[in-house]
């Protein structure tokens, strides 16, 4: 059957299609991967109080920005202002106490101190009457001196004998007493370091009454009123910093030929006519299956094969000014692989 003449035309053009897009195919998808599983995201920190107390201000609305330090929410200081007050008492108590145990040991080295100094002189007058004893001894021989001279003389002796042992018995006991002492001192600066600690605690406690932001960003995820009472973890609200980047979500089959480094160009279904630059930055090591909750087992069962997905990150070029970009929304990147 002839072809008329348009007919024939009609298949010129159909044919001249066709290998526009088979040129376009090869120029333009042969150099580059694309997905549309992707999504913007970002850094998303909870924000939660570290003790439980009741909220007495939130200084902070919903998509309210913020910079980093900023004080956020500031629960009732009055139950942990009486802590700290009573830990600052206990502290000057037991500082006090350490004080009066220093004074007591300072008093018991001065006492051993006098009791060493009594011993010598006791010695001392031991020894002198020793020698007077022996002295006496040699004259009552010759008869020079009477036997009551001589009693004396030992009767001296032995008294001063007497008194040494006592000096030195004291000097023990005085010893003794240094060591109590000094123990007692210990306990005592013990017992400061231990209130001191309870008034750090106390400090600490006072302090994560006031709770203040982790870095720069936009609070989103507000769950704190005035007067509710909040416990250690729950999530106050959430402040989403303003560094944003897509996950890709690329097949496996499509990663042969990517690597960091390569240009990449992304477009946000929010932002149809934006196009923003960006690079390659890192290829999880493992498909985004092998980390989800229930990771699968095709060990067990039937196995059907299913291309995996694996997540890239990809950093953006934001030119100043740009739109608001959240984490979530989609976005489409293309990857130039060649």
């Amino acid at each position: 059957m002839k072809m008329d003449r348009k007919g024939r035309i009609l298949l010129g053009i159909c044919a001249l299609a066709a290998a526009g897009a088979g040129i376009y195919f090869f120029l333009h998808r042969g150099n580059s991967e694309s997905t549309d599983d992707a999504y913007i995201e970002a850094h998303v920190m909870q924000v939660s109080p570290k003790i439980s107390e009741k909220v007495l201000r939130v200084l902070v609305d919903d998509n309210e920005r913020v910079k980093e330090g900023q004080l956020l929410v500031e629960l009732d200081p009055k139950d942990t202002q009486a802590l700290v007050n009573q830990a600052r008492a206990n502290l000057n108590s037991a500082m006090a106490k350490a004080e009066q145990a220093r004074a007591q040991f300072e008093a018991e080295k001065s006492q051993l101190l006098q009791s060493r100094a009594d011993v010598s002189e006791a010695e001392a007058q031991a020894d002198n009457a020793g020698r007077e004893l022996v002295r006496a001894g040699s004259l009552r021989k010759t008869g020079a001196i009477a036997q009551s001279a001589y009693d004396r003389a030992r009767a001296d002796s032995l008294a001063s004998e007497a008194v040494l042992a006592s000096k030195r018995q004291k000097a023990l006991a005085s010893e003794s007493d240094v060591k109590v002492a000094g123990a007692a001192v210990a306990s005592a600066d013990a017992m400061v370091e231990q209130a001191r600690a309870l008034l750090d605690t106390a400090d600490l406690r006072l302090g994560n009454t006031r709770i203040f932001a982790p870095a720069d960003g936009c609070v989103t995820r507000k769950n704190v009123e005035p007067g509710n009472f909040v416990q250690p973890g729950n999530a106050l609200m959430a402040v989403v910093s303003p560094e944003v980047w897509v996950v890709a979500n690329f097949k496996e089959t499509q990663l042969e030929k990517m690597y960091p480094g390569q240009v990449a160009e992304v477009r946000v279904d929010s932002f149809p006519g934006l196009r923003l630059r960006g690079r390659v930055d890192s290829i999880q090591s493992g498909t985004g299956s092998r980390f989800s909750l229930l990771p699968p087992e095709n060990a067990t069962g039937n196995f059907v094969k299913v291309v995996q997905r694996v997540p890239v990150k990809i950093s953006l070029d934001l030119p100043s000014g740009h739109p608001l970009l959240a984490p979530g929304m989609s976005a489409r990147p293309t990857v130039r692989i060649r």
